[in-house]
């Protein structure tokens, strides 16, 4: 695990050794444990380490290693073939590493080190893109090819790991955090409108290859780019090395499928347990988390030391104690809990947003902060989760109405009525909200502005300043639904790809390595996910509304049967308005400041409006007062312009 970055310049231009110091100590988070440099002059290269100054080149490519696999030297980056040819900067880990070297060995490869990174390397040299596609696990590098002169960028199959770049002095910079490139000298830190409207009105982010920064773009999931080093300020097209085709699986019973699904997540958490440090687990007392520590214990049995983290919340409508603490015993482990204040967020607040890079939806992404924190303060470098399972598993509310939406589409009308009757039982599920939520999926795309305004959903609320976002050609629009005849297909798969996995592994990204934590993911490999989605929707969502259903049978026997059982889903929420109900003297002030002026795509007055009807109880709670302050205080730390 790693954080990387680059530079390429034109031949003849060389990188300032100061700029390549500062990209360091903007990454020094992601990899404490050893720094690497090369530097490229012509056909020259030179490598280096801690205490090494770099000299100066055209091509610079940055290391910053959190030592997960192969502790030694051996695993140090950037990582060369023995011939010299070939160089690479690499984040991530290949779980599939050891199946792949004894691969590559029969092809000949003598290997040095231990390590994955080598692993990688060498297929990439034998294999080139297409061994990408061998992957099992979470990757971004670059790889450097000195004969040809060309420098490919990769990024995995779901954006686990992340990775920007920008155009910069006629060539390209390029890293695995923004903040990394806005130190770059006459980098132009502008507002990007269209990805700003929709984090403003819908908390959406990360759904596409812009961010908020108008000049800084990421490499999309499952893509690769090639820069040619003689050229490297030529625009290029990213690539795409993978695509979730899923065909539909009518040959297994439901049975049958629990039984291979079972078998294919105990490999996954098998292959995700490999590691040279002690491994724990982020552990929210659902029915995904407890399914990866009681895996954990499943296969590895008593010798295996579990440490766990949980975030507890305050308030008994939205805690998972009882539930921790159930699989907590049942599987033999040791729970660390972490309950943090308003008053605590408020005092991390300038600390979080510098490490999310941009601004992010709900309060519950420190929560999670603290949980790796947690980790951290308890010697733990290595944690899995269960993030992605309600993506590819059909766990959230709103995929039960998708699910309702396809059957009505394709005329299935006995399973829509018990789809239907099924919400009055679902605790997070009232039946209106599923009938709209139905009715939005089915209605044609031009009659949704209308509905809006029947249920009072404007599309520019009275606190965004419709002005600003009209004088830019800002498409004040939703974000399309799934067209697709079967509705609740597409809208697990629109998840995966665009509207909530990419936001979530960035805020996952960020607070895991702010810490120095390797956080793992084993419901997201593409095998697992594929076949997922390639079974019919009755296997995800049953007739009776049961989310998960096949996932539900096919842990029977590893998770509690009480955990299975559960029909209501918390999540992992906070406590957001209580929250900003005790910090409303900070919130007042902060909508009322100097820098909430400076952003002209917020109404003062209107927000002023808003947050005192809500807290007159004349208007409930909503997360768009948490992007407001969010916004403001992201822009005024990293002096955001919005005057273009």
């Amino acid at each position: 695990m790693c954080g990387i970055s680059g530079i390429v310049l034109p031949p003849g231009r060389r990188v300032d050794t100061a700029i390549l110091a500062e990209m360091m100590r903007c990454l020094h988070h992601r990899g404490p444990d050893d720094r690497g440099w090369l530097s490229m002059s012509g056909a020259e290269v030179r490598t280096g380490h801690i205490g090494e100054e770099a000299p100066p080149g055209e091509a610079i490519l940055v290391s910053r290693r959190l030592a997960i696999i192969d502790l030694t030297e051996d695993g140090w980056q950037p990582m060369s073939s023995a011939d010299g040819r070939y160089h690479m900067v690499y984040n991530g880990e290949v779980y599939n590493y050891v199946e792949l070297r004894a691969e590559l060995e029969e092809l000949g490869w003598a290997f040095h080190s231990r390590s994955d990174t080598e692993v990688v390397l060498a297929a990439m040299a034998t294999w080139g893109p297409p061994a990408l596609s061998r992957f099992v696990g979470m990757f971004a590098f670059a790889f450097l090819d000195t004969r040809d002169r060309k420098l490919t960028l990769v990024r995995d199959f779901f954006g686990i790991k992340p990775l920007y770049y920008a155009s910069w002095r006629g060539g390209l910079a390029f890293a695995s955090e923004i903040k990394a490139l806005l130190g770059l000298p006459g980098l132009q830190r502008q507002i990007n409108p269209q990805p700003l409207y929709h984090y403003l009105r819908f908390g959406l982010t990360d759904h596409e290859d812009q961010t908020l920064i108008s000049s800084v773009r990421q490499l999309p999931p499952a893509h690769y780019a090639v820069i040619d080093l003689d050229r490297p300020g030529q625009p290029f097209r990213p690539i795409r090395y993978w695509s979730l085709e899923p065909a539909l699986r009518t040959d297994l019973s439901f049975e049958e499928a629990a039984a291979k699904l079972r078998d294919m997540f105990l490999e996954n958490i098998r292959l995700h347990l490999r590691s040279d440090v002690p491994i724990g687990a982020a552990f929210s007392g659902g029915i995904d988390s407890s399914a990866v520590v009681t895996s954990m214990r499943h296969l590895m049995g008593a010798k295996l030391d579990i440490h766990c983290f949980s975030y507890i919340a305050e308030g008994p409508e939205i805690t998972e104690e009882s539930w921790i603490d159930l699989v907590g015993a049942r599987a033999g482990v040791q729970v660390h809990k972490v309950k943090p204040t308003p008053q605590e967020l408020l005092a991390d607040l300038d600390e979080l947003i510098a490490n999310q890079d941009e601004p992010f939806r709900s309060t519950s992404v420190y929560a999670q902060s603290r949980v790796f924190r947690l980790a951290r303060e308890t010697g733990i470098k290595v944690t899995l989760d269960g993030q992605g399972a309600d993506e590819i598993l059909g766990g959230y509310s709103h995929y039960a109405a998708a699910r309702l939406a396809s059957c009505i589409r394709r005329g299935r009308w006995g399973e829509a009525i018990s789809l239907a009757q099924s919400a009055r039982h679902l605790a997070d599920t009232p039946s209106m909200r599923m009938l709209y939520q139905a009715g939005g999926f089915i209605l044609p795309t031009q009659m949704h502005a209308f509905a809006r305004r029947l249920v009072g959903a404007d599309l520019v609320p009275k606190w965004m300043n419709a002005h600003w976002f009209e004088d830019r050609n800002v498409s004040t629009a939703a974000v399309p639904l799934p067209r697709a005849r079967n509705v609740f297909k597409g809208a697990l798969r629109a998840s995966v790809e665009k509207t909530s996995l990419p936001s979530l592994l960035r805020y996952e990204d960020r607070n895991s390595m702010a810490h120095s934590v390797e956080s793992r993911v084993p419901f997201l490999t593409p095998q697992l996910v594929q076949f997922c989605l390639s079974l019919p929707d009755s296997y995800l969502i049953a007739r009776d509304g049961t989310s998960k259903a096949v996932f539900r049978k096919a842990m029977r026997g590893i998770v509690p049967d009480g955990v299975l059982d559960r029909r209501d889903k918390i999540g992992f929420e906070t406590p957001e308005r209580a929250w900003m109900t005790a910090l409303q003297a900070w919130v007042g002030q902060t909508i009322s400041s100097q820098p909430a002026s400076a952003v002209p795509a917020l109404d003062r007055v209107g927000m002023r409006t808003v947050w005192t009807d809500v807290l007159s109880g004349r208007k409930s709670f909503d997360s768009s007062i948490w992007r407001w302050v969010n916004l403001i205080r992201w822009a005024e730390l990293n002096e955001v312009r919005f005057d273009a």
